[in-house]
């Protein structure tokens, strides 16, 4: 019997132009372009890692960071395991933004999913307009981790990605516990409303979209 996989669902949140495309690309493709070209829509890459011997697959979806965008966000994010909540050091209005989109993540999703914030843009430190200890404190207030990133340096990132998974990965367990011990059936609908699925290779392989979920170069620098 092959390894089983734990596939996640990721989502992006926050303003336009604070650098969500640019991290995920980053992150899965390791590239980077200067120049900014919004996301119009939705998309997704998908990230195979393994953290402490456990094979994962992340679906990271990114989104548009306009306010059109917002009405349609719970339609991307409703069944996310996780959400990284991005601002632009540079910019106080997006960081206020992220405050509201954690809001509604806790009042749709409630404990369950997963987040962590990510301060982007470090390689503009010089014009820095949010506070490490106003970010670290609210961070923590929302019982979310903070993480300073530069798609451009390429810090920060692999860490951001790595942190959220090792979270999700303990909600994940702690859920199961919980549900083991209220009965296969409560394990079953719990399973299904969070999205988690455990598949063999064989099964990931079969599953696999023919040409992938590829963001192509569009997106926040």
């Amino acid at each position: 019997m092959g390894s089983r996989t734990t596939n996640f669902k990721v989502v992006l949140l926050g303003e336009g132009c604070v650098g969500k495309t640019s991290l995920v690309l980053r992150y899965c493709e390791d590239k980077f372009n200067d120049k900014h070209i919004t996301t119009l829509q939705a998309s997704f890459l998908n990230k195979k890692l393994n953290v402490g011997g456990k094979r994962v697959n992340l679906s990271i979806w990114d989104t548009a960071g306009q306010e059109r965008f917002h009405a349609l966000g719970p339609i991307y994010y409703r069944d996310s395991n996780g959400a990284i909540l991005v601002y632009d050091i540079t910019d106080e209005d997006s960081f206020q933004k992220v405050k509201n989109w954690v809001k509604e993540l806790r009042k749709m999703l409630g404990e369950d999913i997963s987040l962590v914030i990510a301060g982007n843009k470090i390689d503009l430190e010089k014009d820095r307009h949010v506070t490490v200890s106003d970010a670290e404190a609210y961070a923590a207030s929302v019982g979310a981790k903070h993480i300073h990133t530069s798609a451009k340096q390429n810090k920060g990132i692999e860490e951001l990605f790595l942190t959220l998974t090792k979270r999700m990965l303990e909600t994940q367990q702690t859920t199961n516990t919980g549900s083991q011990m209220a009965g296969s059936s409560a394990s079953t609908r719990n399973a299904s409303r969070r999205g988690v699925v455990v598949v063999s290779d064989e099964e990931a392989a079969a599953q696999q979209p023919k040409s992938g979920g590829c963001c192509g170069g569009s997106g926040d620098s």
